[in-house]
């Protein structure tokens, strides 16, 4: 472990590459109606922009996890920002919609290699007695910069115009930058030995799986090249999944340890982090689309309607740690999942074709946070607890990359659903913020997308429920422990595969 420099001047740097990760992952998606004004988007372009940043961030995860193996963590992580930041600026440069989605891709390849190395570069230089509360500190920045991500781009937006967004986070890509220069240190670099190969053949299977996933997800965009080919990219998903699954269980080095799938505990924990993942991310984009589309409402005031998410999760986030030293992880996690339920439900009912106020709904979007932030906390000790110490960098690789691939596959459900059976002029009100106003539209359009959100809002409902179930299926031996194997839990993994940790 290197701790020649102040553990917490690593983290305060590493905390601010954090946020500005989170905030170009979800500040977007109240300026989404804005920008699909301004720039003349189309439906198609409107979703690539949230979900092009999104899935090659969640693809490049274990990727550059392998790779941080090889040439160390402080020199991927320092790349990392400088192309999160230089995307960033383009992306606020952009003249063209089919630009801005490129430039979202530049920012999503920077995002993987920030987020990849983040808890790894805590894990080095924090001691044992202390490392537990720095990567809890780090789950509430993470979490907190996440959900606060629609209330920064709002005010943004209202101020600067849609482009503010990507101004306010260039100047936290360049502080992260040069307080990461200054305070990581080297580490994580040639571990001895030979080098272990880098799986190529699982790298390439694993992008191309997760982008057919989406394509077959999101048919408004596949549908309008053919009609049939969302389903040839549903049935190459479920091809390059066995395929990839085959892959890695006969490589000597695989980019992702299957085996690990094959613990019950583990597989019941990564069901329940996805089910969450899905069921509680789109929130924000739905309350946003609702509220710009049939409300009328500013960037800025459907990102003030959010706020409620970003308070509850923060809340209990910062409590969620002490709570798991009364309480087991399936107690904390089923409350988490039955508390988000109720608060997704509980939206869903609200909705009308009208704007909703704010003291309406508020309450129910606190509890989706509140749901969120406590689950999250148990739900990765649990995971570690699942694991010998060797072993759990690659645990909770798999869960950073379980949880993305909820947050990608949430977003295109909810961009999916809510435009379904709408006539092509509804869908681009619907993205542009002006179905409202199309009086020559037929009456039914807007009834049907407010209907589609709500539908919506019922699925992911029924989806954090059975997740509550999976959480009611964990082992019960999985708790915080109360003897002097505590300060094991917590001890930093010393092998070259454990070092693969995310944020």
């Amino acid at each position: 472990m290197t701790v020649g420099r102040g553990p917490w001047r690593v983290f305060a740097a590493t905390a601010v590459g954090v946020v500005a990760v989170f905030l170009n992952m979800s500040g977007l998606a109240v300026a989404l109606p804005t920008i699909t004004r301004e720039l003349g988007a189309d439906p198609g372009q409107a979703d690539w922009i949230l979900l092009g940043y999104m899935l090659v961030t969640t693809a490049l995860i274990l990727v550059f996890g392998r790779l941080a193996d090889i040439v160390g963590r402080r020199g991927l992580y320092l790349a990392g920002l400088v192309v999160l930041t230089t995307g960033t600026a383009l992306a606020a440069l952009s003249p063209s919609a089919g630009f801005l989605i490129a430039a979202r891709v530049v920012q999503g390849v920077g995002a993987a290699a920030v987020i990849t190395n983040n808890t790894a570069l805590l894990t080095d230089v924090f001691p044992a007695r202390t490392l537990g509360r720095a990567l809890g500190w780090n789950v509430t920045v993470a979490a907190t910069a996440q959900v606060a991500g629609p209330v920064v781009g709002g005010a943004a937006t209202e101020l600067l115009g849609w482009r503010g967004l990507f101004v306010v986070c260039v100047p936290i890509g360049l502080v992260a930058i040069g307080a990461s220069v200054l305070a990581v240190p080297a580490s994580g670099a040639r571990l001895g030995g030979a080098r272990e190969p880098f799986d190529l053949p699982g790298a390439l299977l694993s992008t191309a799986m997760l982008t057919t996933l989406v394509l077959t997800l999101t048919p408004g965009v596949t549908a309008t090249v053919a009609g049939w080919l969302p389903w040839a990219c549903g049935a190459a998903t479920v091809a390059l999944f066995a395929a990839f699954v085959a892959v890695q269980t006969r490589r000597e080095h695989p980019l992702v340890d299957v085996t690990l799938l094959r613990t019950r505990a583990i597989a019941l924990v990564l069901a329940a982090v996805l089910a969450n993942a899905v069921g509680s991310y789109a929130v924000v984009l739905l309350v946003s689309l609702h509220e710009q589309a049939v409300g009328g409402a500013t960037s800025l005031e459907a990102g003030v309607l959010v706020t409620p998410v970003a308070a509850g999760t923060l809340i209990t986030s910062a409590v969620a740690g002490s709570l798991f030293d009364r309480f087991t992880p399936r107690t904390l996690t089923t409350t988490g999942m039955a508390v988000t339920a109720c608060g997704l439900l509980g939206f869903s009912l609200t909705l009308s074709t009208t704007a909703v106020p704010f003291l309406a709904v508020a309450p129910f979007l606190f509890l989706v946070g509140a749901g969120t932030g406590l689950f999250m906390t148990p739900s990765t000790s649990a995971l570690m607890l699942s694991v010998s110490a060797d072993r759990r960098g690659t645990a909770n690789g798999l869960r950073s990359t379980t949880q993305n691939v909820g947050y990608l596959l949430s977003t295109a459900l909810a961009l999916a659903f809510t435009t379904t059976g709408l006539s092509e002029p509804a869908r681009r009100a619907a993205y542009d913020g002006t179905l409202n106003t199309l009086n020559v539209l037929a009456s039914g359009e807007l009834d049907r997308f407010v209907a589609n959100i709500r539908a919506t809002g019922f699925v992911l409902t029924g989806i954090v429920a059975v997740g509550g179930v999976v959480c009611l299926a964990f082992p019960t031996s999985l708790r915080a422990p109360r003897t002097a194997d505590a300060t094991a839990v917590n001890t930093p993994p010393e092998s070259a595969t454990s070092r693969r940790t995310t944020s």
